[in-house]
């Protein structure tokens, strides 16, 4: 097989090996803030007592790899696995609408993994996090919304090839190389959305960024594997876009501009799954608002169609459940105000919230556009009738998010001084020795 044969994974290959996003200052800054934003994530799940369980399973192998937020290091491959599931756990961590997942809890710990076995700069660091990115959004454009709807979730079958490029990009593997890389990525494609509300959830993003990283160092080792992902008719279209997939879209446009920047990602305000945040700003909302449970007699919330697709969860019984209800999350928004990590950890959830969750019943407006890619065909509609018979409609178009990430961060990591100087850090650094002391920050132990 020769890549002549297999015209768009050689274009696919081509694009990542020729990219070059480091003088794109607009994407270039928008990495670094969505790389502080992970890094936020990674510290305060790497405590998680999911977290504790993954590595007591695993072992800890040794190894040169940088364990966020542990003060320990081990092998490549479980520092990519653990970081990214530490990322995950919480599920406050960036959302993408082109992939319609989690892209940088996959990409960042591969790099970050693979940065103890070669010295590469900061800046060749962020640049390979914008072209896997890329890379991702590209192929989840590509597929379509049956993919997700069908029940894979994306940041688990997309996170590999994601991985496997940004590797390729960063090692400077030829086109033939980046095309084998890809391909024993999207072999190892799996997960299904039938794991949200289960620890097996974050643990995707784990699997994502392990087999990433395995399948660019099994290429560039020698390792064969079909070098036609795309083209092949049995390949990565024909198994998982379910007849809705535009392969052309996997290069269309590349980098013009860059996925980082537009469509842009979503940075979580809100510790829970992200269709879930329009129905949370607009309950904080009409907290302050002086509305009140007592009040209200029913709440409905309409969608368009496959809007709720990742809400799986209408009666959660803990919190991790409760990170993809509706109902709970905007019961929890309008009795508390605010949407905090302890609403979401793994204790039963509260009668009180639950009283009210129990009132928010979901609809479809089947004469809207379908939920897609496009940021535009995303919205909600509250409509809730009080008890004295008036009724309040509210409507959320897009979703919310946070530009600045440095109350997060803060929050994350309970403003410990061990971690406090990261963020200046990732917005400047550009050499080997900045990379390098930013793994020596993040090998410290979190309170």
């Amino acid at each position: 097989m020769t890549m002549s044969n297999a015209p768009l994974t050689a274009a696919f290959a081509g694009a990542i090996a020729a990219s070059d996003p480091s003088d794109d200052e607009i994407a270039m800054q928008t990495a670094r803030v969505a790389i502080i934003d992970f890094l936020a994530c990674a510290i305060a799940g790497a405590t998680d007592r999911t977290t504790d369980i993954l590595i007591d399973t695993l072992g800890l192998l040794p190894g040169q790899s940088v364990l966020i937020g542990r003060g320990h290091k081990t092998d490549p491959y479980n520092a990519a696995l653990i970081n990214a599931y530490a990322g995950h756990v919480l599920d406050y961590d960036d959302v993408h609408a082109s992939v319609r997942g989690h892209p940088t809890t996959v990409i960042v710990p591969a790099l970050l993994a693979f940065a103890a076995e070669r010295s590469f700069s900061a800046k060749s660091f962020v640049a390979s996090y914008v072209v896997g990115l890329e890379s991702m959004a590209r192929l989840g454009l590509s597929l379509g919304s049956k993919h997700y709807e069908n029940g894979f979730h994306a940041t688990a079958t997309l996170g590999p090839v994601g991985v496997a490029a940004a590797i390729c990009h960063l090692t400077g593997a030829s086109e033939h190389e980046t095309a084998t890389a890809l391909g024993l990525a999207a072999t190892q494609a799996s997960g299904l959305r039938l794991q949200f509300g289960f620890d097996a959830k974050p643990y995707h993003a784990g699997m994502a960024a392990r087999s990433g990283l395995l399948a660019a160092r099994l290429a560039a080792r020698g390792f064969s594997g079909a070098p036609d992902f795309l083209d092949n008719p049995v390949g990565f279209h024909s198994a998982y876009a379910f007849g809705a997939g535009k392969p052309e879209l996997t290069v269309q446009s590349w980098g013009q501009p860059w996925q980082i920047v537009q469509p842009g990602l979503t940075l979580k305000a809100y510790p829970c799954c992200t269709a879930s945040h329009p129905v949370a700003s607009l309950g904080i909302d009409l907290h302050h608002e002086g509305l009140t449970a007592d009040q209200i007699e029913a709440i409905t919330l309409t969608y368009p169609p496959g809007a709720d697709a990742a809400l799986v969860v209408t009666n959660p019984t803990n919190g991790i459940e409760a990170r993809f209800s509706p109902e709970y999350v905007f019961a929890t928004a309008l009795l508390n105000g605010a949407l905090r990590l302890d609403h979401f950890d793994d204790q039963p959830v509260s009668d009180r919230i639950m009283a009210l969750a129990t009132r928010v019943s979901r609809r479809h407006d089947e004469t809207a556009p379908r939920m897609s890619s496009d940021p535009k065909t995303r919205f909600v509609v509250l409509d809730i009738a009080l008890k004295d018979g008036q009724t309040k409609t509210r409507r959320f178009d897009g979703l919310p998010g946070v530009t600045d990430p440095s109350d997060k961060f803060r929050t994350a990591t309970k403003d410990s001084t061990s971690f406090r100087d990261i963020p200046e850090l990732v917005r400047s650094m550009n050499s080997e020795a900045d990379l390098a002391l930013l793994l020596s920050l993040l090998n410290q132990p979190s309170i």
